[in-house]
């Protein structure tokens, strides 16, 4: 399931959940989010761009790996431990799969 990223749309609140953003694991069929959880204030879905590594690529592979702890170092977890999960698929990166589910439990997801 895709993670979708919230953010408020008036600035300067002070709900800890919405400010400055969130995440939310959710279906593709689910409809986005339209308040948040916490405060009930209105907010919206942001838009990332998506990064694309090239299968076979080790200079992306080393990229990957990078952009994961880069996450991590950020606190986005969950975007840390996709990018992990992901790259854990190729053989020569299994090794990844630890940090992926080490990084899911760091963002609050329950296995």
């Amino acid at each position: 399931m895709p993670i979708y990223e919230y953010e408020a749309i008036s600035p300067g609140r002070k709900c800890k959940k919405c400010t400055p953003s969130f995440e939310v694991i959710q279906r593709l069929s689910d409809p986005p989010l339209a308040s948040c959880p916490e405060c009930g204030k209105e907010i919206r879905r942001r838009i990332s761009r998506p990064r694309v590594i090239l299968p076979g690529s080790a200079k992306g592979s080393d990229q990957a790996e990078r952009k994961v702890a880069e996450y991590e170092q950020q606190g986005m977890y969950s975007h840390a431990a996709e990018l992990a999960d992901k790259e854990s698929e190729k053989p020569e990166k299994a090794h990844l799969k630890e940090r992926a589910m080490e990084d899911y439990r760091k963002a609050g997801y329950n296995f």
